[in-house]
């Protein structure tokens, strides 16, 4: 009972920081949103946002880097996705990105705002709004921009750590645009905030694995399968060992 009393606590206490540390941030998220060209600034502003929170919420986190990445490619990053924590962990990715994700979040005063101007949101419900994502995330590349996309469409598995099957919309934009595609995993954030209808934090460590990348130069649409089970057997294989 006692432990339980903490951890409702801790959680709390970190919801609190989460929302603390981006009204502070906030102002500074207004630059980007005004001036496009400044875009990188997102990336920043997460990176700071990530370590804030983990620090002041006593989580330890530990970021793995398999290959070193080069700041003047672009890439899509597609990591596993069982917490709500990945999102935080994913803004510790020392490369600059945005997110691709659903839209549930828009509503929510200034977080919601923010969201919308500087992140690419999709609501998976409409085949309309699916498309317009795939042509606003290819629009994202060209512009410069690197992407997370979370290729499971949301926290959408029952058996963590087993994953979904992935969707396509990631491996066809890497393909279209012909950018590199960087595994990630996040093997033990389904064990320190689970996916349950009351959040409780637990003990342990935040980690992120960037695996090296794979380069999608000469493929074609023909090969989204091939990527696909390339990239979930590279997550899959270091989730299983990562959790023995």
């Amino acid at each position: 009972m006692f432990m339980r009393f903490v951890r409702v606590i801790h959680t709390f206490w970190s919801v609190l920081v989460f929302n603390l540390v981006f009204v502070v941030l906030f102002p500074f998220f207004l630059v980007p949103i005004f001036f496009s060209s400044k875009h990188k600034l997102t990336g920043i502003l997460n990176r700071i946002w990530a370590k804030s929170f983990f620090t002041l919420s006593f989580l330890k986190y530990k970021v793995e880097y398999r290959a070193q990445l080069d700041a003047t490619k672009k890439y899509i990053f597609c990591p596993n996705h069982f917490s709500y924590l990945d999102i935080p962990a994913m803004g510790l990715n020392k490369i600059n990105t945005v997110f691709v994700g659903k839209n549930d979040m828009e509503k929510v005063p200034l977080f919601g705002f923010m969201y919308r101007k500087l992140h690419i949101t999709v609501n998976r419900s409409s085949l309309r709004s699916r498309g317009e994502t795939q042509l606003r995330s290819i629009q994202a590349v060209e512009a410069g921009k690197n992407l997370v996309i979370y290729p499971e469409g949301g926290i959408v598995t029952a058996d963590p750590p087993q994953m979904r099957p992935f969707k396509d919309g990631a491996f066809r934009t890497a393909i279209e645009k012909q950018i590199t595609i960087v595994p990630v995993t996040i093997p033990f954030n389904w064990i320190i905030l689970p996916d349950q209808k009351y959040l409780h934090l637990y003990r342990g460590t935040v980690k992120v694995i960037f695996h090296e990348p794979i380069e999608t130069a000469g493929m074609s649409l023909e090969n989204i399968k091939e990527l696909k089970e390339k990239v979930f057997g590279v997550i899959a294989n270091e989730i299983k060992k990562q959790n023995k």
